[in-house]
């Protein structure tokens, strides 16, 4: 029936006949979720949905046997959402993961075994291949978004590390100190040396960032302070005025991309003051579901999850996926309108996607770059949804995409130049343009499944806390 679905859909059937809507999406609402692979997380799909490693445009890209390691093959066990232990992700581990074949020129994805990973008792064994256990059902808001809406089979993404350079592309396609310093090469390649709230900008004189060259070596004393400057997608809306909003669990965390740029958040006595951190980012992300709810959902919004409903393993509750549909249904069931009396489900794309692969297995190697960015792009691939009333459901897209594409997408959706930062916006060479057709009659919106409501979020009295400590 899905195939039948998609195929009339395509045919401008399934819909209703094909007509002009909207010109563009009004708003556009990046939920960041943290540290997950395809065949970790979305493994659970593959109990109802047909899945390959050679997929067509009806298949899920999701290995759920036999995964790779040094010399032989081991099959994946369940884990807990809320597990006790995360897998290390460091560059380090990605190297170690990817294992370079220098006759191929790609990953042989053989070396998972080798990462290691985090927790007071010892860790169990083969951490690394595990596939989130489904059982309770946990993890059904993610699969109704999966198969109702888009899904991207390869996704990677645009970093070989953890967080804080992701989330520096996912803000403004590039983790480099500089503009030259990103044509070169060059970029920031690691979380900060000291785990606090005290990152980027605000953090104390003596705390160093790892840099990463060209040729994809760290060396011990390339390191700079981690506070840097360059343009970032948010000052290309401001330039068009189009409103944006950073909503993040707290000022100087890793996931706090604007408070590593200089210029937005011009810090004095180690806090940030500049007017547009003060006008833009919002400093808990419950706030989020206030400013839908209060009809001030801004043009573009990049939401970063508290670490209770962060997907990250060894801190979450298990409230991730209920988090992300708390989004999207409160989206989907706003009685708000535009200034031109269009509905915010009528007019907004949302896009879910996981920062790093968290070390958890993947067998997808990544494609790389070549130098002098192919040193540090791309890393992993990671889960990415894409939610509209102009996606067909269970429209999967087979091309290969990054953080850059993200950017892209948003660059062209407000008529922006695709690629004017010059960054991985102008590497990547898709916006996102495959999963949604304005020219179709708007889907009705359908709830997401979920045992806890916007309301819940919004009424919860749990302090906001970093998505994670890696």
């Amino acid at each position: 029936m899905k195939v039948l679905g998609v195929f009339l859909i395509a045919a401008g059937l399934f819909l209703g006949p094909a007509q002009a809507q909207v010109a563009r999406f009004q708003h556009i609402v990046l939920i960041v979720q943290e540290n997950r692979t395809p065949d970790n997380l979305f493994y659970a799909l593959c109990a109802t949905e047909p899945c390959s490693t050679t997929p067509d445009s009806t298949q899920y890209d999701i290995q759920t046997s036999n995964w790779l390691t040094t010399g032989g093959t081991i099959q994946p066990k369940p884990v807990a959402l809320a597990s006790d232990y995360f897998v290390l992700h460091r560059h380090e581990d990605f190297t170690s993961m990817c294992d370079f074949d220098q006759a191929t020129g790609a990953c042989k994805m053989d070396g998972a075994g080798h990462e290691g990973c985090k927790l007071k008792p010892p860790c169990p064994k083969n951490p690394e291949f595990r596939y989130v256990d489904n059982s309770t059902g946990i993890l059904a808001p993610y699969l109704f978004l999966a198969t109702q809406y888009g899904w991207a089979n390869y996704m990677f993404q645009t970093n070989q590390g953890p967080s804080f350079p992701a989330h520096q592309f996912l803000f403004g396609a590039t983790s480099a100190p500089s503009s030259d310093d990103d044509h070169a090469g060059t970029f920031m390649s690691e979380n900060l040396s000291k785990q606090s709230t005290d990152n980027g900008c605000t953090a104390p004189p003596n705390t160093v960032i790892q840099l990463i060259d060209p040729n994809g070596v760290e060396n011990p004393d390339n390191t700079i302070y981690p506070c840097v400057d360059h343009q970032t997608l948010a000052d290309l809306l401001d330039a068009q005025d189009i409103g944006w909003r950073y909503y993040t669990p707290g000022a100087g965390d890793l996931w706090t991309a604007p408070d590593a740029i200089s210029h937005l958040c011009q810090p004095v006595n180690q806090q940030c003051t500049g007017s547009e951190w003060g006008q833009n980012v919002a400093l808990t992300p419950l706030t989020a579901l206030s400013d839908i709810e209060a009809c001030k959902l801004s043009a573009v919004s990049w939401i970063i999850p508290s670490a209770q409903f962060s997907d990250h393993a060894g801190i979450n509750n298990g409230t991730g996926p209920a988090w992300v549909a708390g989004i999207v249904n409160e989206i989907g069931g706003s009685k708000c309108t535009n200034a031109d009396g269009s509905s915010y489900w009528n007019t907004t794309a949302i896009v879910v996607v996981w920062d790093d692969w968290g070390g958890w297995y993947d067998h997808e190697p990544p494609t790389f770059l070549p130098y002098p960015e192919g040193g540090y792009q791309y890393g992993f691939r990671v889960p990415m949804l894409f939610v509209s009333a102009y996606t067909p459901p269970g429209f999967i897209n087979n091309k290969r995409l990054d953080f850059g594409t993200i950017v892209r997408f948003v660059e062209f959706n407000f008529g922006i130049p695709m690629g004017a930062l010059t960054f991985a916006d102008d590497r990547s060479t898709r916006n996102l343009g495959e999963f949604y057709n304005l020219g179709l009659t708007p889907r009705p919106f359908v709830p997401v499944p979920s045992l806890i409501t916007p309301g819940d979020f919004r009424n919860s009295k749990l302090p906001m806390l970093p998505p994670d400590d890696d």
